[in-house]
């Protein structure tokens, strides 16, 4: 009995253990970065045009019903969304996987075995030749329980929530680029559609051209030279038609990808309606809308994770103590297993103390620190690359509308001229060439109009991207919604929804907390 006392108190001083244990291992602090408190070339300005939509449907700023219509289809039915969300389960199962260790594991190892002894083994009397040949039973139940005296386990646990983060944040990612293509995609076909239109008209009144020089080749008024100069204009004008859809079609199959569809049933009707005026830019400081990019939080939260695997490789130089138990029934007769002579039973602490490992534990402390480092450097770049890509969107934007207006003027003068040309060889004052290569100009300048506008709009949704996707900073973002694969296999641990809010709305100092709930 005094005995039993004594292990209990062992066993109680060893479950508190953890308790009163520093976790070896630094603790995690994000790294400050360095970030202008302005972007260059641009003024902020006050603007926000789209603060009364959730941040998460930054599209319908532009208001097209269609657009609309195919970010919900991409959202549910993108295969390459879906897989990230898997990758998401998987870091969260295995999150709750590593907080399972911190549990005592507890087994009912159930034989049946025929066995024979030596006749030569160890014993503390002679066998003289003694040895058992027959069954044996057992019915036991086996205790393991490894104590985490240096926060091994924890830090595990804390590294797996930092990726369980990341993965998340990696969704939101994948998401946001395939929001952002679905986009710009659209408005590249818009814009060939706008092209197209114009290409026709031009075939039309060609057309018209060159029947009149038809006419006045008829009347003798003309010369064969006209009509074949017009002839060479409208075959030109068909080719050009031709490529602009060669290229319409090409983006029309990028865009069925990106829908989960399949691009030979797949099509855009296309759209006579003018582009729209891009939207102006929102007010704000750069810290506070490059923040909000996932894959800058997905690379700090993978630092995070980096951070606490060093406590893991460093818990390795400490000894490790377990314990141990097993109890329950034996007999090599099944008819007395379940007799009182038949309980059997141990238990104790089991200490494993490393002395020698051919310096595997140091090589891998110093691995565990690359890996962080790697990750710090990840994180940094993350930055270095969001701010380029915000500049360039801005340049980009800035240097388009400066393009446009020319563009615009060039256009109105272009027209000027062909009419001017036109009016010219009626009057006989000018050869037929002059009113072809006035034509010729304005087709072209209504063209590059046409194709600015298009770019300007695919700038805008860059520079959405850039920022992390909607300009609008106070709603949360959600879990995605999917069609589920009819060939997946059904998974009842599937993300739930709710708990994707919560895990974007908990601090990192949190995750811990919203793991545990989770279970």
């Amino acid at each position: 009995m005094h005995h039993f006392n004594i292990t209990t108190r062992v066993l109680l001083l060893l479950s508190l253990a953890p308790a009163v244990v520093a976790q070896v291992g630094p603790d995690y602090e994000r790294p400050p970065v360095e970030v202008t408190s302005r972007f260059k070339g641009v003024t902020w300005r006050e603007a926000s045009p789209s603060s009364h939509l959730p941040k998460g449907e930054w599209w319908k700023i532009y208001r097209d019903p269609k657009l609309n219509e195919l970010q919900v289809r991409a959202t549910a039915n993108n295969q390459e969304l879906k897989a990230a969300i898997a990758r998401f389960d998987q870091a969260r199962t295995s999150v709750r996987m590593t907080k399972a260790d911190l549990l005592p594991r507890l087994g009912a190892p159930l034989s049946a075995e025929q066995q024979r002894t030596s006749e030569n083994m160890p014993s503390p009397f002679p066998l003289n030749g003694l040895r058992y040949d027959g069954p044996a039973y057992n019915a036991l139940l086996d205790f393991s329980w490894e104590i985490d005296l240096w926060g091994k386990v924890r830090r595990s646990v804390e590294a797996g929530d930092a990726s369980t983060f990341a993965a998340a944040d990696m969704v939101h990612n994948v998401l946001l680029g395939i929001q952002a293509e679905v986009a710009s995609t659209y408005f590249r076909i818009r814009s060939l559609d706008a092209e197209i239109g114009i290409v026709r008209d031009a075939v039309s009144w060609r057309g018209e051209a060159l029947k009149i020089a038809r006419a006045r080749v008829g009347a003798g008024a003309g010369n064969d030279l006209e009509e074949a100069q017009s002839e060479t204009e409208v075959a030109t004008a068909e080719a050009e038609i031709a490529v602009l859809r060669a290229q319409r079609d090409q983006l029309e199959n990028a865009l069925a990808i990106l829908l989960g569809a399949n691009a030979s049933t797949f099509s855009l009707p296309a759209s006579g309606n003018r582009l729209p005026g891009p939207p102006a830019h929102p007010a704000g400081l750069p810290t506070d809308l490059l923040e909000r990019r996932p894959d800058i939080s997905a690379a700090e939260r993978q630092l995070a994770a980096a951070t606490a695997r060093i406590g893991v490789a460093k818990a390795e130089f400490f000894p490790s103590i377990s314990l141990m138990g097993n109890g329950g029934l034996q007999s090599g007769d099944i008819d007395l297993l379940f007799e009182p002579a038949s309980l059997m039973w141990n238990y104790g602490p089991k200490i494993r103390v490393p002395i020698f490992s051919g310096n595997k534990n140091r090589f891998n402390l110093s691995k565990a620190h690359s890996a962080h480092d790697e990750a710090l450097a990840g994180y940094r770049q993350a930055f270095l690359i969001a701010v380029a890509d915000v500049e360039n969107s801005l340049s980009s934007i800035r240097h388009l509308q400066t393009q446009a207006s020319a563009q615009q003027r060039a256009v109105t003068s272009a027209n000027k001229a062909a009419r001017l040309a036109r009016t010219r060889y009626e009057s006989g004052s000018s050869p037929y060439l002059e009113v072809i290569e006035a034509n010729r100009a304005a087709l072209n300048t209504e063209l590059a109009s046409a194709r600015v506008a298009g770019l300007r709009l695919v700038a805008t949704v860059s520079l959405i991207k850039a920022i992390g996707g909607g300009w609008d900073r106070s709603e949360t973002t959600t879990l995605p919604e999917t069609v589920p694969d009819p060939a997946a296999r059904s998974n009842p641990e599937k993300v739930e929804k709710g708990l994707f809010q919560k895990l974007f709305k908990k601090k990192p100092s949190e995750v811990s907390e919203v793991s545990e709930a989770s279970q």
